[in-house]
């Protein structure tokens, strides 16, 4: 048997080898013409198959024989429903790469079977050349199964790897997610099958070494691919770690965008070679719960899951290891891809009936645990097999981390392992039959490929270094141009303050200038006037001239009489000489004319009385020339008076000589001035060249230095909002990534406690056997788990603080957004913690995120904290102040989540228990709202409904009997008694209770009466009198039929 595996395997191989050498030299675009006959191979089945089992692309398979060989074997046809499944085009169709590929090991006889079995025949009969199983019922009727693969009692540990793994594994290093698990009854070799190390014998090595053994192969010839594992278990329904036994009660997670499930709380190891490999292994398999039964001497308690992370990069291709050409990148942006792909290797615990084990005490709470999660995942299978909308994986955390595995975007391998004895007839037929059902299963495969953002990351990290480098260069150079500039600038503040000295003194040379120039003007009037004035004196010149000629004509003319007369006249003729030539004297000394004038005068004064002596002394000298005299004493007369009038004349002369002289002499000084002024002139003009050059430049400077201030304030500007910009996001940066990790590890321990809670609320409610707690280890494991969550809400508040995880909802981040309102909903569950959130504006955030978010789980995670808020009097203040009421009722055209309105009626009938708000309620619609959602039909929803119309009826019968108000109920003009009446009969106990409860409170209002004898209401409180299962009930529904009048009859 050996010999003729190993000749088949060989014959695999080749087949394989050959069909990829020619594969290279085919278009790509038509990978499925690769057939045995364009390949001139053998066209013998069981190569065909292998080459089927084999081929990493499973496009590139040829169809099935399996319905001729079906065919071909008359025993298929001796049981009815096997062989219809074997001919189902699920079964047939080879083809789809995501069916989930089934294989069946039988284990050989250990000693016990073959001392008590001795004389029968085995349970199963194996055709493994036409991959079927015969299931012998008895000894004349047999069912036969097909299998994708089927594997004898002597079976290699290679050829189940090569038949079972090896495509998988395959896939998983092309990007695909990849899936490897074993199920069967304890003691049939799975973990021999899956987990066998065979460190000393290679032979002997099971899926998970050969599986690490070719990924590390591939690994190792392409840099640019890591692997990392990890290694967990699931013991009593408890996530463990294997490779960190301290780890225990690990939770999971799932991402409400993509429903990925994943560990975070996993020890990831990464791997460098085999032996490393072996060295974790072994330390996971010493950690696992094992023990010791009847069927078993080493029986698995719990199903280990060792996950393998894959990541390539594209810059390599992961089938050859040669370079690929360069990947397309998003938005050409350059931004490199990577493949990152998950292998499930999944050993599960046997199932294990407790009579045939022999187990007892705590074997056998491990064993309920087992049967547990073996029966949910059954149920998942049936259910995917037969196409149900609903799959239960949330009802074991096995289903949870397998929920990729069926029903995902895994290539999923399942290796059910079954006995060859007749004693185990029911649990090899249970195995066979979820083999079957899980080949029914198609996966949706999808390549796991990805922009790596992390070595972008290390990219633009570096990008920043250098420009950070770039920067401080840059900041550098323009200290070093500020220093240049402020250099610059001190000089062009030298020059222009001499610039503006210089426009000073050009301003005072103005201002002489215009001085001078004022007194040129007066100058020249001045000269003007001297002018006429010379020109009067030259006038007046002539006239002496010619004046003093007639004078000299006149002396030449008394001469004569002087000569007749020479005696008499001697004395007057020498004194007329004196006379002249004193005129000629005071014409040449025109200085001393008035002095010289003034002793003419005298002189003539004393000649006169000289005269006048000499006439009485020569009286009768004068008697005799009384005539002469006369006439010679007129002309004297005449001579005098023209005297007195040339001296006059001289006097005058000589004063206008003395003007022009000045005026002469201010002539000259006045041109010496006006060639002064002539050179000023030219100088000024010089200057105010010179002062509009200065101006001109001293503008240009300012207009320079204004430009050079504005661009070094602009930079200043620039790089001061720059540091800040940068320091402001790189504190927010930090600030945010230290809460967000805080919210994350709170919320993921809130989320432990909260998933304890509900597994330990769940188990109680199966039969006995199922393996529930008892009724005090429940409630002290729900009290311990309650005061868990609580002390996580406390420790919360006080690390973070209410006010940061309010300032969170506000995030753009929408993960973020959703965690923060989920902490919020958390901490408004505790009391103590409502008035905080509510001081802190928890209220009016909420709010506004119900009416802004369009995301279902903001908007049931935000509903259930202000239903939870809407407990607290304070908050229903606010709620209904803010128009809440309102905003709620509006939710029901928003969403029709049963979460979300559960939630949003549970907030509505919290308000309805504040009587203040009764009227208001109606107003803003929330009672029509209530009566909306509980059209929906969920039980949840209409037990919300009915304790809000209780708490509404109550209300409102305390302001009745208190007398603050009178009238028919506001609930009755909503149309709320109809429905009450027709839902009184709802299975739901309390849901009932609160219905009974406010049809009474409504009873108590006479006002009510007709409004319940026209819907028949009355009998239902009838009814309740009766039936009622509370008493404090029927005895208000007896008191309000004797009371009310209107009810009597």
């Amino acid at each position: 048997m050996t010999s003729s595996s190993n000749s088949s395997s060989a014959v695999r191989s080749s087949a394989k080898h050959a069909a990829e050498r020619i594969q290279q030299h085919l278009p790509p675009s038509n990978p499925a013409s690769l057939s045995s006959s364009s390949l001139n191979l053998p066209s013998k089945t069981s190569i065909a198959a292998s080459i089927n089992h084999h081929s990493p692309r499973p496009k590139d398979r040829p169809s099935s024989t399996a319905s001729s060989v079906s065919a071909a074997s008359p025993s298929t046809r001796r049981s009815g429903t096997p062989v219809h499944r074997s001919q189902s085009k699920d079964f047939d169709d080879d083809n789809d790469p995501g069916r989930v590929r089934v294989s069946v090991r039988v284990r050989p006889r250990n000693g016990e079977e073959l001392k008590s079995d001795a004389d029968f025949a085995d349970l199963v009969e194996l055709q493994p050349e036409i991959k079927r199983l015969k299931l012998r019922k008895n000894n004349w009727n047999s069912e036969s199964y097909r299998f994708d693969e089927v594997f004898t009692d002597t079976a290699s540990q290679k050829r189940v790897y090569e038949g079972v793994a090896k495509p998988v594994v395959e896939g998983v290093l092309s990007g695909y997610n990849g899936t490897i698990m074993a199920y069967g009854q304890t003691g049939t070799g799975k973990t021999y099958t899956v987990g066998k190390i065979g460190k000393d014998d290679a032979a002997e090595r099971g899926i998970m070494v050969r599986a690490l053994e070719d990924i590390l192969a591939s690994a190792s010839s392409a840099s640019s691919v890591s692997v990392e594992i990890s290694y967990l278990q699931l013991y009593m329904e408890t996530i463990q770690d294997l490779l960190a036994p301290e780890k225990s009660n690990i939770s999971i997670n799932e991402d409400g965008k993509t429903g990925e499930v994943s560990v975070p709380g996993a020890t990831v190891v990464n791997i460098q070679d085999l032996d490393h490999f072996f060295q974790v292994l072994q330390v996971g398999e010493t950690n696992r719960h094992a023990a010791n039964t009847k069927m078993n001497t080493e029986s698995s308690r719990s199903h280990a899951i060792l996950t393998v992370y894959v990541r390539r990069a594209m810059n390599e291709k992961a089938e050859t290891g040669t370079k690929s050409p360069k990947p397309e990148s998003l938005g050409d942006k350059g931004i490199p891809r990577v493949r990152k792909s998950k292998l499930l290797i999944v050993d599960l615990a046997g199932s294990e009936r407790i009579n045939k084990s022999g187990t007892d005490g705590h074997l056998i709470e491990e064993a309920k645990f087992i049967n547990l999660s073996l029966t949910s995942l059954g149920k998942c299978i049936n259910a995917l097999a037969e196409g149900s909308s609903h799959i239960p994986t949330r009802d074991s955390k096995l289903t949870r981390l397998l929920r990729d595995s069926f029903g995902g975007s895994a290539r999923t391998s399942l290796i059910i392992t079954i006995g060859p004895s007749a004693r185990y007839h029911a649990e090899t037929t249970s195995t066979i039959m979820f083999g079957q059902r899980a080949m029914k299963i198609v996966n949706m495969v999808k390549l796991k490929e990805e922009f790596d953002y992390e070595s972008l990351c290390r990219k633009l990290e570096t990008q920043v270094d250098h420009l950070t480098a770039e920067v401080e260069r840059q900041t550098k150079l323009r200290n070093s141009e500020k220093l240049e500039l402020e250099k610059r600038l001190r000089e062009c503040e030298n020059t222009f303050a001499e610039a503006e000295k210089n426009a000073a003194r050009s301003k005072f040379l103005e201002k002489e200038n215009a001085r001078l120039e004022l007194r040129m003007k007066e100058l020249l009037k001045d000269l003007e006037m001297q002018k006429d004035q010379c020109d009067l004196m030259r006038d007046k010149a002539t006239q002496l001239e010619m004046n003093l000629k007639n004078t000299k004509q006149q002396q030449l003319e008394s001469s004569a009489y002087k000569e007749k007369l020479a005696d008499a006249s001697k004395v007057y003729e020498t004194k007329i000489a004196v006379l002249v030539q004193r005129v000629e004297d005071e014409q040449a000394r025109s200085t001393n004319a008035e002095h010289q004038l003034n002793e003419m005068k005298n002189i003539l004064s004393n000649q006169q009385k000289s005269i006048h002596d000499q006439e009485m002394g020569n009286y009768q000298y004068q008697r005799e020339l009384a005539e002469a005299t006369y006439t010679y004493e007129s002309k004297i007369a005449e001579l005098q008076k023209k005297l007195e009038d040339e001296h006059a004349r001289s006097n005058s002369a000589e004063e206008q000589l003395r003007q022009m002289k000045s005026i002469i002499s201010d002539r000259q000084v006045l041109s010496q001035e006006n060639e002064k002024t002539n050179e000023l002139k030219k100088k000024l003009e010089e200057l105010s060249q010179m002062y509009e050059s200065t101006v001109d430049e001293l503008q240009t400077v300012k207009l320079d230095y204004d430009d050079l201030l504005h661009q070094k304030e602009k930079l200043g500007e620039e790089v001061r909002d720059m540091k800040e910009r940068l320091l402001l996001e790189e504190k927010q940066r930090k600030q945010m990534e230290s809460e967000l990790s805080k919210l994350k590890k709170n919320l993921r321990e809130s989320e432990t406690v909260v998933e304890d809670k509900r597994v330990k609320e769940d188990l109680p409610k199966g039969p006995s056997e199922s393996g529930a707690l008892p009724g005090s280890q429940r409630s002290h494991g729900l009290k311990k788990s309650l005061s868990g969550q609580r002390a996580t809400m406390a420790r919360l508040c006080e690390e973070v603080g209410v006010q940061k995880i309010l300032h969170l909802i506000k995030s753009e981040d929408l993960e973020v957004q959703i965690q923060a309102v989920k902490v919020v909903a958390n901490l408004a569950a505790e009391e103590s913690n409502q008035v905080k959130i509510v001081e802190e504006g928890g209220v009016e955030a909420l709010l506004t995120l119900v009416q802004s978010s369009q995301n279902s789980t903001i908007l049931r995670v935000a509903s259930g904290a202000i239903a939870n808020l809407a407990m607290n009097e304070k908050s229903q203040d606010l709620i209904m102040n803010k128009g809440g009421a309102q905003l709620l009722a509006k939710m029901v055209t928003k969403t029709d989540d049963p979460q979300t309105l559960r939630m949003v009626a549970g907030a509505l009938a919290n308000l309805c228990g504040n009587e203040k708000f009764l009227k208001l309620l109606k107003e803003e619609e929330g009672i029509k709202g209530l009566l909306t959602m509980a059209q929906s039909g969920n039980i949840d929803i209409i037990a919300q409904v009915a304790r809000g119309m209780a708490n509404f009826a109550k209300c409102e019968t305390r302001e009745i009997m208190q007398g603050r108000r009178k009238g028919r109920s506001l609930l009755l003009e909503e149309g709320a008694l109809e429905w009450l009446t027709s839902n009184s009969h709802i299975e739901s106990a309390s849901t009932q209770r609160h219905i009974e409860l406010a049809l009474c409170h409504l009873a108590q209002n006479e006002a009510n009466a007709i409004d319940f004898k026209r819907t028949g209401s009355v009998t239902e409180i009838v009814r309740i009198s009766v039936e009622s299962s509370r008493d404090d009930i029927r005895s208000l529904a007896k008191k309000i039929l004797r009371s009310n009048p209107h009810f009597s009859n």
